[in-house]
């Protein structure tokens, strides 16, 4: 009879809180007055936890958002490093993109979601406004609300003009 109930997996990122990441994510875009932004929080595992895209995003919002979530997961880094490390070598990127089946973004907008030891729990991708200033909201959403983001801080250019 024991055996009956199922057990419950632990989880590193609760819904809650991929929930919180979301609407700071939102609110940050609205302070900057940013187009309407799609934001998606994955797992470690790569699973969608949440979405949520603003009144007025495009179609392909809500792909590109996860792609950017899910690329910094596949390659432990955020999706503005590998837009850094990869913008010469344009064969990787494509290899990347064929194995990842098209869940691959590198342009900023993914961030890693860290917990208190520094390990990845999950990414948040943002997809809007400028790769840039998603990235902007997303590192900000993320540190706000009590995870570590890496990247740690946003792109110099946005970070000393107040976005």
């Amino acid at each position: 009879m024991a055996d009956y109930y199922v057990k419950h997996l632990a989880v590193a990122l609760p819904l809650r809180d991929a929930t919180a990441i979301i609407d700071k994510a939102i609110e940050v875009g609205h302070k900057q007055n940013l187009l309407p932004l799609t934001v998606a929080i994955l797992d470690v595992g790569g699973n969608l936890i949440a979405l949520k895209r603003e009144d007025g995003c495009g179609v392909m919002r809500a792909d590109i958002a996860i792609g950017k979530a899910w690329g910094a997961l596949g390659m432990g880094i955020s999706s503005r490093t590998i837009r850094d490390r990869l913008a010469d070598r344009p064969s990787f990127q494509a290899a990347l993109a064929n194995v990842s089946q098209g869940r691959f973004v590198p342009v900023p907008g993914g961030v890693l979601i860290c917990n208190a030891n520094s390990e990845v729990i999950g990414a948040i991708g943002i997809s809007g406004d400028a790769s840039d200033k998603d990235e902007y909201c997303a590192i900000t959403a993320v540190n706000t609300i009590g995870y570590q983001s890496h990247p740690e801080e946003p792109n110099e250019k946005w970070a000393d003009a107040g976005l």
